[in-house]
């Protein structure tokens, strides 16, 4: 399987940055970390706009199946039209659709008349705009680095964007306390409007996606053939709808609860948060110098860590014990994050990297939508102790399974020289090649 194309812009003369990262791979970072900055914030402060509007934890639970809702409707076709259009002005026509939303959603908070319903609309509204970003954005990036380097530039890339979220999460939850969870969406809204700026001024030289099409459906068959000849591929993607919708509803809706009734408010939460952030960071400086040779199997053996939040939050732990959960589940879920990167880098085709990352996306947040709109209604039945050990329970059960992959366990990282020479250099190697069904 070819490596993807270099970047079309040429590598920038100064010194202040690698090679490796051109113009593109740059804008596309700096656009990140601006919209993960006021993300992080406006999660934590949707939560507690739906709390100081009068409303309980169902209800926080519906403004966030409201948001991802619309995400698992449209990643699909999103995806698609990311490998038909130009990608960057995909990319920021979703950024303007979020611009709109959050500031819509931040000026009937900061009026004091939100009502459930508008908050609902407001947050499906970023949703959709979110299901044509991603696949387009990963797509993006994927296409900016080179195989020899895609390790590093992707460790480096997720490093600064979790970065960002650090102070995000921090910053969002003091603004919350000292001035409210409007000016937190507000915020929001203009990095949304300053990210889609900078995506304008990315370089594509040439369309993004095929020349030649039969049609959308068309496009998502070949997408969907992709990911149903690679067992390690939708066995992971299986994975991940259970331990994202369950990880998704604890600290979405259990989390904002816990804080308000044990840590003393949204401060200490957002602080919550922001260690898990400096957790990935760390993750993320390993993953600098670390290529593990069976990229999946270290990357899955990390997703155990990631069931220790909703463990922390059903104790409860004191804030300093969830902060130290936290930080210990960011760096290990960031090393599964760049190991699978990686391996999307090294396995699929450039054109059809966001058709096969909408249907990642789409399997990993399929089940967000169900689990935060059943957050509600499981508290009131089992109760929130029970339902967070239960999340908990999901996460290792769900990863023990996806062990059992045959391809999981022996998927190996080519180096380039094996990847341009095909399968006989890689036997010769000694590396364990995908089933032939997976090419």
């Amino acid at each position: 399987m070819s490596s993807p194309a270099a970047p079309s812009a040429a590598p920038p003369s100064g010194r202040q940055r690698p090679a490796w990262a051109g113009r593109n791979y740059t804008l596309l970072t700096s656009a990140a970390v601006i919209t993960n900055l006021g993300a992080h914030g406006a999660l934590v402060a949707s939560a507690f706009a739906v709390l100081e509007a009068g409303g309980s934890g169902g209800d926080v639970g519906l403004v966030a199946a409201a948001r991802t809702l619309p995400l698992v409707l449209f990643l699909l076709v999103g995806g698609a039209v990311a490998d038909r259009l130009p990608r960057h002005r995909v990319m920021v026509a979703a950024n303007a659709v979020n611009c709109v939303s959050q500031g819509a959603f931040a000026a009937v908070v900061l009026l004091g008349h939100a009502q459930l319903w508008q908050m609902m609309l407001f947050s499906a509204l970023c949703g959709t705009g979110q299901a044509f970003f991603n696949p387009a954005a990963e797509g993006m990036l994927f296409a900016t680095v080179s195989g020899e380097h895609a390790n590093r530039a992707f460790a480096l890339f997720r490093m600064a964007v979790n970065g960002a979220g650090i102070g995000g999460a921090a910053l969002g939850g003091a603004m919350i306390a000292g001035m409210g969870p409007g000016w937190v969406l507000a915020v929001d809204a203009a990095a949304f409007a300053v990210a889609g700026l900078l995506r304008a001024f990315l370089d594509v030289g040439v369309k993004s996606g095929p020349e030649k099409s039969s049609g959308l459906l068309a496009d998502l068959r070949e997408g969907w053939a992709e990911v149903r000849t690679r067992p390690w591929l939708w066995g992971i993607v299986l994975q991940f709808s259970v331990v994202v919708g369950v990880v998704g509803a604890a600290e979405s809706v259990y989390g904002p609860l816990v804080a308000r009734e044990h840590l003393g408010g949204p401060a200490p939460w957002g602080i919550a948060l922001a260690f898990f952030g400096v957790g990935t960071i760390t993750g993320a400086v390993l993953m600098m110098a670390w290529k593990p040779r069976r990229m999946l199997l270290v990357g899955t053996l990390c997703v155990f860590p990631f069931a220790l939040p909703s463990a922390g939050l059903a104790v409860p732990l004191p804030a300093w014990g969830l902060c130290v959960t936290m930080f210990v589940s960011g760096a290990a879920i960031e090393v599964f994050g760049v190991n699978w990167m990686s391996t999307l880098h090294q396995e699929i085709p450039e054109d059809k990297f966001s058709r096969v990352s909408a249907y990642d996306w789409f399997g990993s947040v399929s089940m967000l939508p169900l689990a935060t709109a059943l957050a509600g209604p499981a508290e009131s039945a089992f109760g929130r102790t029970q339902a967070l050990w239960g999340c908990t329970a999901l996460v290792v059960a769900a990863t023990a399974l996806v062990l059992l992959v045959p391809d999981v366990r022996r998927l190996r990282r080519r180096s380039a020289k094996e990847v341009a020479s095909g399968p006989e250099a890689i036997a010769a190697a000694g590396a364990v090649a995908p089933e032939p069904a997976a090419r």
